[in-house]
């Protein structure tokens, strides 16, 4: 497989300096291979050449025809969404904690990065979740998540009650600290650590994962990603939750609002280096069978 990338956007964590020189070696290395090199304005900062062609991070994918996300996760994610409209892949490197979507290490450069570059690579294709806040029979917030809409309870040591139905079709109703609706992406991130499932990212599903119910057997279920989500509340007196996609909040929430939830039809692209395993990374991320030999297929000692 063959493929040509003419411009290529680095994107780093603003905020964290231990960036600075993976993300000038990154740059060194594609303009001495004659790429176009963008980087995203607020991390040009680590950058040395003054000359460095820049733009801002909204509008990053509209210029480039391959995008590089450099730190943790969280980047990895902000960066998703940015670019998700304009149908350009993506490329992690970890410089975070866990990294289940950022898959290369700043060691392996450059010779995982040059791999993918000449066209040796394998592609996934991830779906977000679109969110509307309907008040009143209008939209008045919009949201995108890769992983996960969360809707909590806020400012109130009360559980909320919400009420779910898919497809316009009543669910359940329950009394919790709130519920998790998760993409494949997002089940190894919030909704594990509340107890959901993993589920395997080229699955077309969605996982529904309550909050510390107060019924033992309101338990997780998976639908069809195709399935329209609908949250109301159905408490008497007014509270307010919180509606978190991704890191992004949306306070404020009213019993009276409605949260719409729907995968949304684009995809965003993701380019990881040829071998790329999902079981190899969910044991060495969660640290599972490490007495396990996969080379010689036996248990150590």
């Amino acid at each position: 497989m063959q493929t040509l990338f003419n411009t290529i956007g680095i994107i780093g964590k603003p905020s964290d300096p231990s960036i600075a020189e993976t993300l000038s070696v990154l740059y060194d290395y594609l303009k001495h291979k004659l790429y176009r090199v963008i980087v995203a304005q607020d991390s040009v900062q680590f950058i040395q050449d003054k000359a460095a062609e820049t733009c801002a991070l909204h509008n990053i994918g509209q210029h480039c025809d391959l995008v590089i996300a450099i730190g943790g996760d969280g980047t990895f994610l902000s960066v998703a969404r940015a670019i998700a409209t304009y149908d350009v892949p993506l490329i992690g490197i970890n410089l975070g904690r866990l990294g289940f979507l950022v898959d290369i290490s700043p060691n392996e450069l450059p010779d995982k990065l040059h791999s993918i570059l000449q066209g040796h690579y394998k592609e996934e294709k991830r779906y977000l979740l679109r969110t509307k806040i309907i008040r009143n029979g209008q939209v008045i917030h919009e949201e995108t998540a890769v992983n996960e809409v969360a809707i909590h309870r806020w400012v109130t040591p009360s559980m909320i009650e919400i009420i779910t139905k898919i497809d316009n079709i009543f669910l359940n109703s329950q009394r919790s600290d709130g519920l998790i609706i998760s993409t494949p992406t997002g089940s190894t991130a919030y909704s594990l650590s509340a107890g959901g499932p993993i589920l395997h990212p080229a699955l077309n599903a969605l996982v529904l994962v309550p909050l510390n119910p107060h019924t033992l057997s309101n338990r997780s279920i998976v639908i069809d990603d195709s399935a329209e989500i609908e949250i109301s509340f159905c408490q008497t007196k007014q509270i307010n939750a919180l509606v978190t996609c991704d890191q992004i909040q949306i306070p404020e929430v009213l019993i009276s609002d409605k949260i719409l939830i729907k995968k949304d039809p684009k995809p965003i692209r993701i380019l990881h280096p040829e071998g790329h395993d999902f079981f190899q990374i969910l044991r060495n991320k969660l640290n599972w069978s490490s007495s396990y030999s996969t080379q010689s297929n036996v248990i150590k000692p």
